[in-house]
C-alpha cells in the first residue's frame, strides 16, 4: 500500500449537513475498499484563485490515506461523477506520512514564563531608544 493525499473543493453552497454528507461519503468510499485514513483536515471555506464551473468560493478538503492504486482510481472517477465536488486532486506521497505528535508543555515551564492554562503569552513591550540630538 501507499500514502496518498487529496484535495478535493466541495462548492460552498451546501451547508451543514448536506456538507458533512458529502465528506463523510467519501471517506466512506475509501473505507469500503479497505483504504486506510490516516488524516482528514476540513480548511474551510477560502476564495479560489479563478472562477470554477461557475463559483468564486470552495470548502477545502484534505485527506492522507492508505490504498492500493486500484483504490486511487475509484476515488477519484466517484469525484468525477459528484456535482458537489468542485475541483480534486490526489499525490501520491513518497515518503510516507507520520502523524504530528502533540508537544506537551511541562507545568514547571508554563509556570516559570508566567503562564495559567492556556492564556496568550504577552509579548515584550517595545522600548524606544532615546532621539539624537
Amino acid at each position: 500500500m501507499r500514502t496518498y493525499e487529496t484535495i478535493f473543493i466541495v462548492n460552498p453552497q451546501l451547508a451543514g449537513d448536506e456538507y458533512t454528507a458529502v465528506v463523510d461519503k467519501f471517506k466512506g468510499v475509501l473505507t469500503d475498499q479497505q483504504a486506510e485514513i490516516l488524516k482528514v483536515d476540513e480548511w474551510g471555506t477560502k476564495r479560489l484563485a479563478y472562477t470554477v464551473k461557475k463559483n468564486d468560493q470552495g470548502i477545502y478538503v484534505l485527506v492522507v490515506f492508505n490504498a492500493g492504486n486500484s483504490v486511487v482510481k475509484e476515488f477519484e472517477r466517484r469525484m468525477r461523477l459528484d456535482e458537489s465536488i468542485i475541483k480534486f486532486q490526489t499525490l501520491l506521497l513518497e515518503g510516507g506520512f507520520e502523524v504530528p505528535v502533540e508537544v506537551e508543555v511541562p507545568v514547571e515551564v508554563e509556570a516559570a514564563a508566567g503562564v495559567e492554562g492556556d492564556a496568550a503569552v504577552e509579548a515584550p513591550a517595545v522600548v524606544e531608544a532615546p532621539a539624537a540630538e
